[in-house]
């Protein structure tokens, strides 16, 4: 998951990621904090950097790699095991499919309309194999959505936002629009953050390194993405899910009395950062 290749060497583990950074997907302000914890747990992370050979040797495994800012002495090293992980590609190529009408497109993944109907009016897919993201969730949506279509129920597959989340620890999740995705869409957006270190149940519990962040549109101050990084992020994020897939304020949320001490009061948290109102979090009050 986190990167193109793990080497382990004893009991050290090397991390070898080919992108500039972990978790290439997520913003880059989520990903520091896991990067952070990693950089106490494994001997060595290369970002930007290639592995370019592995070859079997008398000791283990020889592994050459070439990337920036690599000393020579870093670009060929021999390790016990070498995981590789470098991403998936769709199963399509299912027997007798070539005798429908059912389209694939040049990436290998099957055509479906908003039903998740292919070409071939009997024929519905679903899953990994109709493209991203890759996720069981996703999925399991998706198979709704195709059995009510085959009932005959007028039914689309639509949502606003499909959560991610990436079980490491701290663990990693967002919904809906990121900021980064906003960026490269030169979309105007405004980004509240509130830092768990200021959260009474994540000091605590001795967990203070997280941040929760709200993407919200700056004219209507509708919540279009939600990002967060800490422990237990994956059960958190669900709130966010659904303020984004019903449209709701950053106003909904500061409003919603959520119980305290706990993780969730973050999403409160992060909405009242957005209007200057955080009793714990110093930012101008909005105009």
């Amino acid at each position: 998951v986190l990167g193109s290749v793990y080497a382990a060497l004893g009991t050290k583990v090397t991390v070898v990621e080919m992108t500039p950074g972990l978790l290439p997907g997520a913003d880059r302000d989520l990903a520091t904090f896991l990067s952070r914890s990693l950089d106490k747990q494994l001997h060595k992370i290369y970002t930007g950097t290639k592995v370019t050979g592995i070859t079997e040797v008398r000791n283990g495994l020889q592994v050459t790699m070439d990337g920036d800012g690599l000393a020579d002495a870093e670009k060929t090293q021999v390790f016990d095991r070498v995981l590789v992980s470098i991403g998936r590609r769709p199963n399509s190529a299912v027997p007798g499919l070539e005798k429908t009408r059912v389209k694939v497109n040049d990436k290998g993944f099957i055509a479906v309309d908003a039903t998740r109907r292919t070409d071939d009016p009997f024929i519905y897919a679903i899953g990994d194999v109709v493209g991203e993201p890759m996720l069981a969730h996703k999925a399991s949506a998706e198979a709704r959505v195709a059995v009510e279509s085959i009932a005959g129920h007028d039914v689309v597959f639509d949502p606003q936002a499909i959560p991610a989340v990436v079980f490491t620890d701290p663990e990693v999740a967002w919904c809906g629009l990121t900021e980064t995705e906003a960026k490269r869409q030169n979309r105007k957006v405004e980004v509240a953050k509130f830092p768990w270190a200021a959260l009474g149940r994540a000091v605590a519990i001795d967990r203070p390194e997280g941040v929760t962040k709200l993407v919200v549109d700056p004219l209507t101050e509708r919540i279009l993405g939600v990002g967060i990084v800490g422990s237990g992020a994956g059960e958190l994020i669900a709130e966010g899910v659904v303020a984004v897939e019903m449209a709701a304020l950053a106003s909904d949320l500061k409003l919603s009395i959520h119980p305290h001490p706990t993780l969730s009061e973050t999403m409160m948290e992060a909405a009242e950062v957005f209007y200057g109102q955080s009793v714990h979090v110093y930012r101008p009050k909005k105009k």
